[in-house]
């Protein structure tokens, strides 16, 4: 268990019950980051400067995650 966080902290992605603390403007906010950062992951690995190719991955998901977080956020309200 422990192994799992640290490697979600060196990756800087949020655990899914921080995503659920954040209010929508925050949750909006790191979406955007994320969508960033994945598009410059997928702009370096298009010019093969992108070392783990399983960050693309990863980065995808991060960005799944917090998109139904907010969905779930704005049905609620």
């Amino acid at each position: 268990m422990a192994a799992k966080k640290n490697k979600a902290e060196k990756s800087g992605r949020l655990p899914l019950g921080e995503l659920r603390t954040l209010n929508a403007d925050e949750l909006r906010g790191k979406l955007a980051e994320g969508r960033r950062e994945l598009m410059d992951a997928r702009l370096k690995h298009a010019v093969a400067q992108l070392e783990r190719t399983s960050e693309i991955r990863a980065l995808r998901r991060q960005v799944a995650r917090m998109m139904t977080v907010l969905n779930e956020k704005q049905q609620r309200a």
